[in-house]
């Protein structure tokens, strides 16, 4: 039964921050924070996958590590966006 909860909490908080990133197509600093949300989620559900099965945990800290570079990356496209286009916005974004 325990081991129905470890996996069963991650999945759905994962499902969340996925609902939250397709239905919150506002504003980018939103989708940014809903996409690290689905990261985080993904890191715990890989902590308890290598926790289970009795693994190293320094493939952990790797994915931790890229995800504060994709954080940080993500963060200057916004800066960078907002600079050229003076607000974050996606309607106001032309991708052609």
């Amino acid at each position: 039964m325990l081991m129905m909860f470890y996996w069963s909490l991650p999945c759905f908080l994962f499902l969340m921050g996925v609902f939250v990133f397709v239905s919150n197509r506002k504003h980018l600093l939103s989708m940014l924070l809903s996409l690290e949300y689905i990261v985080l989620n993904l890191f715990f559900l890989l902590y308890i996958y290598l926790n289970l099965m009795e693994y190293l945990s320094f493939l952990g800290m790797m994915f931790l590590t890229f995800s504060v570079c994709e954080g940080a990356l993500g963060l200057s496209i916004m800066v960078s966006m907002i600079r050229t286009h003076g607000n974050d916005y996606f309607q106001s974004f032309n991708v052609l």
